[in-house]
């Protein structure tokens, strides 16, 4: 759950609620975006240190987890059933291919250039940076472990090809082109998630997600920022 997107509240409260299923009434949890601590008193009590080292965003795994703990809790499913079908969840590949993401975020892009009330004309434009750009962050995030390292360069060429497109006549407005194309890139469940925890007490989850949006939107206007500076 953890690694794909779900909330460090929501992370704690399910596996409190599972080990009250099972049992296990006095259990404590510390969740941060990087790594689970998990402990149970009891006749024989037990620690357990999970570290997170890889995180994306995949919604249809978080709300598998949460319907399996569902199950869980009304006694619908043994443990060794709810560890299979979390190992089969693990495993399984995103419900989108990349090819499916890029055409979602070539879309968007036109769409939030039209949002900010930009020309029709330029739609094309936003559609072939924005789908470039999110397939190239795509790619250099899968074979690069660099934090940010995949935004700066998706922006970059990004703002590359928005500039390339004005200057050849393809687009017009050079600003709204890039701010649409940009927009898929934004961290926007991270910011969300960022604030929630913050509300519901996890101060170091919180911040540590603000600071990781923060430093990605960075990375994104930076990369914007050094094609205008070349150019």
């Amino acid at each position: 759950m953890l690694e794909n997107g779900g909330e460090t509240y929501r992370v704690e409260d399910t596996m409190a609620r599972i080990a009250a299923s099972f049992g296990i009434q006095s259990s404590h949890s510390f969740v941060t975006p990087t790594g689970i601590l998990f402990s149970i008193e009891g006749a024989e009590p037990a620690t357990r240190l999970v570290r997170i080292s890889q995180r994306s965003t995949d919604l249809s795994k978080v709300a598998l987890v949460n319907e399996i703990s569902r199950r869980i809790g009304q006694g619908e499913m043994t443990v060794t059933e709810a560890y299979g079908q979390l190992a089969a969840a693990s495993r399984a590949k995103p419900v989108y291919s990349v090819h499916w993401q890029v055409a979602a975020a070539a879309i968007a892009s036109g769409c939030f250039l039209l949002m900010y009330q930009g020309r029709l004309a330029d739609v094309p434009a936003a559609v072939v940076a924005g789908g470039t750009g999110y397939y190239v962050a795509a790619t250099v995030g899968r074979l690069l472990s660099i934090k940010f390292f995949a935004e700066l360069l998706a922006s970059f060429v990004i703002g590359l090809l928005s500039f390339l497109s004005v200057r050849s006549g393809f687009g017009r407005d050079l600003d709204l082109i890039m701010i649409g194309s940009v927009m898929p890139l934004v961290p926007g469940l991270l910011i969300t998630n960022a604030v929630r925890d913050l509300m519901a007490g996890h101060l170091v989850s919180g911040i540590s997600k603000g600071a990781e949006a923060l430093l990605t939107a960075f990375a994104i206007g930076a990369g914007v920022a050094l094609v205008l500076t070349l150019n």
